[in-house]
């Protein structure tokens, strides 16, 4: 039976928000919720296991939430006999049952989803309304106007920015402390006698919801990476309430110091875990954020760690979805560097000699987690050293991480990570020798490489490749003053020294593809 809708509002899957712009003006009596499980969204990049249940999980527990609050919602499951497997697909299917008069959601975090349902809307001749995500401290506007007459685009003066709109961590127009950024003091290693003990994270038992689901994913996607035997992922509201509650008491004042720590097996360290329910619109930013503060203020945290966390949300965040929605599409073709090497077949395994990339791949599968350090200064330097195709490494984050979508994946991935946007992001390559990893962990203690040898049969291949994508790409390099140092001590080593190391790093790339 054909139904009359005035609105339907379109919900994706990371945009679990009962305040989103999309229900301003819902009325129950006249309009309906549509949401859709499909192949395409864990089949146009392999996703991994444990991040497509956190989603069809995610979204059952906020399909519900809606209907006990007697809202009518038209939802797709993804093993229905008649799911056509596309967001644009189950979308024409209900718009031919229901015919509403207009479509609205909350502008989407894909220029790929963004364009397939405009094209849905208009084989229809609809109007699909788009409205601003109210879930972010600014909007791509603003990041466009902030951008317009810089000749780079940096996150410290976009940070401070919105510092002074927000008042976040601001006395009066003076940053608390005297200070914007408290980077430097938050570069602490563990030391020799590692981290000690940990405050245990807030994981969640997987309800009967999560375990149909899990179940359905095991079954559905039983070729896709990763395991679900330690799922434990915040999937309502309520849970990531209790996640931002437990980090702040327990692992927010230790945060800053240990940051970019690394230790061998401990999946969790002092970071937050709550990126996904971030992502997923579970949690506001700005509660996120004022939580933290209020840590300050109290006497709980140090300004350090909280200003470290802060900046990671009302910086970072805000700053890459503005890099992505004023360079895209175009931004996802970038490869200045011309890398073209295959990712490794162990990044699906995590079966490596390479100790450091063995744990953050393992813990990766297991989790669908590793913190940020872990990504950039291990599986992402990595990538970066051996010359993978941007393309490639940008598919692997995108599918393995819980907390990937595209709009803030692809920007610390490809222009971060990778330096594969020539610097418009970054300011500089992150590329270090396997004795910054050494340095920041103890991988390199029980692992069969010497960071510290760049040739021969015990050589790290970090280091190895480190020397040797300086040598191949000294020239670029040498336009950038924040390589001078690095390029200096490339300059130190003789001719036969550069010729030996590039010998070694080939034999290393024909031994991984």
């Amino acid at each position: 039976m054909t139904t009359s809708i005035r609105h339907l509002v379109l919900v994706l899957g990371d945009q679990l928000d009962e305040d989103a712009s999309a229900f301003s003006g819902f009325d129950p009596q006249q309009d309906a919720v549509w949401m859709a499980e499909v192949d395409e969204e864990s089949t146009h990049v392999v996703s991994a296991k444990q991040r497509t249940t956190l989603f069809l999980s995610a979204m059952r527990h906020f399909a519900a939430a809606l209907r006990d609050k007697g809202w009518q919602v038209f939802y797709s499951e993804l093993d229905a006999v008649d799911n056509r497997g596309s967001l644009a697909g189950e979308l024409e299917k209900a718009l031919a049952l229901h015919t509403p008069d207009k479509l609205i959601m909350t502008a989407p975090g894909e220029w790929r989803v963004l364009q397939s349902l405009r094209a849905a809307a208009a084989k229809q001749e609809l109007v699909l309304e788009l409205r601003d995500d109210t879930h972010f401290f600014s909007t791509v506007r603003d990041f466009a106007a902030n951008a317009a007459d810089r000749k780079q685009i940096r996150l410290e003066y976009f940070y401070r920015e919105l510092r002074l709109k927000t008042g976040l961590l601001m006395d009066g127009k003076k940053p608390i402390g005297g200070q914007w950024n408290f980077d430097a003091d938050n570069r602490s290693s563990f030391g020799k006698q590692g981290p000690g003990i940990l405050p245990p994270p807030m994981r969640f038992t997987p309800d009967d919801t999560t375990q149909r689901v899990m179940a359905l994913v095991n079954k559905h996607f039983a070729h896709h990476p990763g395991s679900l035997d330690q799922f434990g992922w915040p999937v309502t509201r309520s849970q990531a309430l209790l996640a931002l509650d437990n980090f702040v008491a327990d692992r927010l004042p230790s945060f800053g110091l240990y940051q970019d720590a690394m230790w061998e097996g401990e999946v969790w360290l002092y970071h937050s875990h709550l990126a996904s329910a971030l992502n997923l619109k579970l949690l506001n930013p700005r509660e996120v954020c004022d939580a933290a503060v209020k840590a300050h203020q109290n006497g709980h945290a140090p300004l350090q760690a909280v200003e470290g966390f802060v900046r990671q949300i009302l910086g970072w965040r805000e700053y890459v979805r503005g890099i992505y929605w004023t360079h895209m599409p175009d931004y996802l073709e970038l490869n200045t560097s011309n890398a073209q090497a295959a990712l490794p077949d162990f990044y699906w395994t995590g079966q490596t000699d390479m100790a450091c990339l063995r744990d953050a791949i393992v813990q990766t599968l297991n989790h669908g987690y590793a913190h940020h350090i872990q990504r950039l200064m291990v599986t992402g330097l990595y990538a970066l050293l051996l010359g993978v195709a941007p393309k490639q490494v940008h598919a692997w984050y995108l599918g393995v991480y819980v907390d990937a979508v595209e709009w803030v994946e692809l920007p610390n991935t490809l222009g971060m990570s990778q330096f594969a946007d020539g610097g418009l992001m970054a300011s500089k390559p992150y590329v270090a020798s396997g004795k910054y990893i050494d340095r920041m962990s103890n991988h390199c203690k029980a692992c069969k490489f010497n960071p510290a040898e760049s040739t021969g049969d015990t050589a790290c291949p970090f280091t190895t490749l480190y020397w040797d994508y300086l040598n191949r790409h000294a020239d670029s390099l040498a336009k950038n003053p924040r390589m001078l140092m690095q390029l200096k001590n490339l300059n130190r080593l003789t001719d036969e020294n550069k010729q030996l190391i590039s010998e070694q790093a080939s034999k290393h790339r024909l031994s991984v593809q």
